[in-house]
C-alpha cells in the first residue's frame, strides 16, 4: 500500500483594510456659511471648552452632522472628532468636539470667544 499524502492549501493571509480618506465635499464655502449660523457661548459651554474639548453653534435646522462636520471643514479647517446635534426654542445646536486636544480652544480664541 501506498501513503498519499494530502496537499495542503497555503494558509491565507488577510490584507489589513485601511479606511479611506474621506472624500472631500462638494460644499462651497458660502453653502457652509449658511449650515453655520453663529457660534452659541454660554456659561455652560464655555466650560464645556475647557473640560470637554467642545464649541457649540447654532446651525440650520435641515443641517445633518455629516454636513455640519464639512461646514467647520471649510471654514474654519478644523478636524472633528463628533458631532451632538439637539432642537430648542433658539434652533437647532451643534455640539463639536475637536481631534486635537487644544481645538476647541484655538478655534474659540480665533473666533474671539474667550
Amino acid at each position: 500500500m501506498s501513503k498519499e499524502r494530502a496537499i495542503k492549501p497555503a494558509p491565507v493571509t488577510q490584507k489589513k483594510q485601511v479606511a479611506a480618506p474621506r472624500p472631500k465635499s462638494d460644499m462651497t464655502s458660502g453653502q457652509a456659511a449658511t449650515m453655520i449660523l453663529a457660534p452659541y457661548v454660554t456659561e455652560k459651554t464655555f466650560n464645556q471648552i475647557e473640560k470637554e474639548n467642545k464649541l457649540a453653534f447654532i446651525v440650520a435646522e435641515k443641517a445633518t452632522k455629516k454636513q455640519i462636520i464639512d461646514a467647520i471643514n471649510i471654514l474654519y479647517e478644523a478636524d472633528i472628532e463628533e458631532v451632538n446635534t439637539t432642537r430648542t426654542i433658539r434652533g437647532k445646536k451643534a455640539f463639536v468636539k475637536f481631534k486635537t486636544p487644544e481645538g476647541a480652544r484655538d478655534l474659540a480664541t480665533k473666533l474671539a470667544l474667550v
